[in-house]
């Protein structure tokens, strides 16, 4: 059968190398150059390899614990126990996970695990040679690639996916096919402050969203506790502090053991909603020390970060440095079984595009790779069982489909409007969220929508895609009325230290 796979992180690669090797035609098709997207960027590892004391169950238990009881038990119980194998697999395919001098896989802990089980790569660029490494089997194995390729709609018959509608070098072109598996990424272009990169507009969930599909938990956005406070939005890796880094006030005290016993190794929406509190109070950013790990082992452990923040003008093994939160991951997505199938027949989402409900509303730190390699192997293979969906409603319409008749450039239209939503979900739908703050900017995004002309370039198109998921995020954070995990609500907006 023809597969249409759209997107080229670890999901996305992933699901077309299992397609291929199962003897599926599939194409590739990516918004940038192949490289591209969030996996590149990821500094953390892959939970899932167990050493004594350590097991599935174990994991399985953090994980549940993070997601503050909104996880899928069932969804996580595939998460561990397929986890290890996935890795081997990574392993197989030339991924060089980093090893001591025994050869033995070197295992990191981070915040609300129970014990080192995380395996990294290059010290803080394990997304890097995972991309690397499936890239090379990608173009080893043949599959048709199409690169600059923008998602513009999904192409549905009878009530079924048949294949996708694309932007390619200003030709709209139509990629027919027996299914399709969305890998796009998520939206972290909604905020003003992210660690995604440009592309990360949710340009798949937003197709989805337009086609019907059932969407879910669009609410829990993770907001990563440490961005550096200065030079853009690049990310210190949470195994940072695993290493022993503190996070201190004006003072110098260790204010996260404030909010929970375990301090800055607490759930990442803990530790967030924590450094907002107190950088507002202060209203300074509070500041990461890592001081006491030393500059041989921040050198060696740290190479990118190190690097990164001493071009920034930082010498963080001689002192702290300034961190706030940033948006960095999303929870919600297209909802799916255990299988990657959508409510639509055809079409399939893994990796952050997905709703799996594995990380509940708030994801455990370095489940993410791992999710998405599980799932995707497995969407893979049901997209060979004969097209039909699982029983879930839309929640949420929004933009239909715009003409496509455009060129491939990112400037001119609409696209100026982005910032003023990204400010927008930033202040009303950010970390700190109140019930008047969502309507208002629910009322904002709707006539923002209903405003805007057709879009007439990439980067028009990109905005309504934000504008379309913004709404369904927008909606389902009014609709939830108890805090939970990183949907955190209060009567007093709260003063963010970004």
């Amino acid at each position: 059968m023809n597969l249409v796979v759209a997107g080229s992180g670890i999901a996305g690669l992933t699901a077309a190398l299992h397609a291929q090797q199962s003897g599926h035609s599939v194409t590739l098709v990516t918004k940038d150059a192949l490289g591209g997207g969030c996996t590149p960027l990821a500094q953390g590892g892959v939970a899932g390899i167990y050493g004594p004391g350590d097991s599935p169950r174990q994991h399985a238990a953090d994980t549940l614990d993070a997601g503050a009881g909104l996880s899928d038990a069932m969804a996580v119980d595939v998460l561990v126990g397929e986890g290890s194998a996935r890795i081997a697999e990574l392993i197989a395919r030339g991924v060089a996970f980093d090893r001591d001098v025994n050869g033995t896989l070197l295992l990191g802990r981070e915040a609300a695990h129970s014990h080192a089980r995380i395996v990294h790569a290059g010290g803080d660029a394990t997304g890097a040679e995972i991309s690397r490494a499936l890239i090379a089997q990608v173009h080893d194995r043949g599959i048709d690639i199409v690169e600059h390729a923008f998602l513009l709609d999904l192409l549905i018959e009878h009530g079924a996916v048949r294949g996708v509608r694309m932007l390619h070098h200003g030709v709209t072109l139509d990629i027919t096919a027996d299914a399709v598996i969305l890998a796009t990424g998520g939206g972290g272009q909604l905020y003003q402050h992210t660690t995604n990169p440009l592309g990360a507009t949710g340009d798949g969930i937003a197709a989805a969203i337009r086609a019907g599909a059932a969407v879910a938990d669009l609410e829990f956005v993770q907001f990563h506790p440490t961005v550096l406070a200065a030079g853009g939005s690049f990310l210190i890796s949470e195994a940072v502090r695993g290493e022993g880094a503190t996070l201190i006030d004006d003072r110098g005290r260790r204010f996260v053991f404030d909010s929970h016993p375990d301090g800055e190794m607490a759930p990442r929406d803990v530790v967030a909603g924590a450094i907002a509190r107190q950088a507002g109070l202060q209203r300074s950013p509070v500041r990461l020390d890592a001081t006491m790990i030393g500059a041989a082992r921040l050198t060696q452990r740290f190479p990118t970060i190190d690097r990164s923040t001493r071009e920034r003008g930082f010498d963080w093994a001689r002192e702290p440095i300034p961190v706030t939160p940033a948006a960095h991951y999303l929870m919600g997505g297209i909802r799916t079984d255990l299988d990657g199938r959508t409510s639509i027949p055809g079409l399939f989402a893994v990796g952050e595009t997905a709703c799996t409900r594995v990380h509940g509303a708030n994801r455990l730190a370095s489940n993410s790779l791992l999710e998405a390699a599980v799932f995707a192997a497995r969407a893979a293979a049901a997209a060979a069982v004969p097209a039909h969906s699982i029983p879930l409603r839309s929640q949420f319409t929004s933009l239909k489909p715009a003409n496509s008749d455009t060129n491939c450039d990112r400037s001119g239209g609409f696209a100026h409007s982005r910032g003023l939503l990204q400010e927008l979900m930033w202040d009303r739908v950010g970390l700190v969220r109140t019930p008047d703050g969502l309507a208002e900017a629910l009322t904002s995004i709707r006539s923002w929508a209903a405003a805007a002309p057709a879009p007439a370039s990439v980067a028009d198109y990109e905005t309504a895609n934000l504008l379309t998921v913004a709404e369904a995020a927008a909606s389902a954070a009014l609709a939830r009325t108890e805090s939970v995990g990183a949907h955190q609500l209060s009567r007093e907006p709260a003063l963010i230290g970004a």
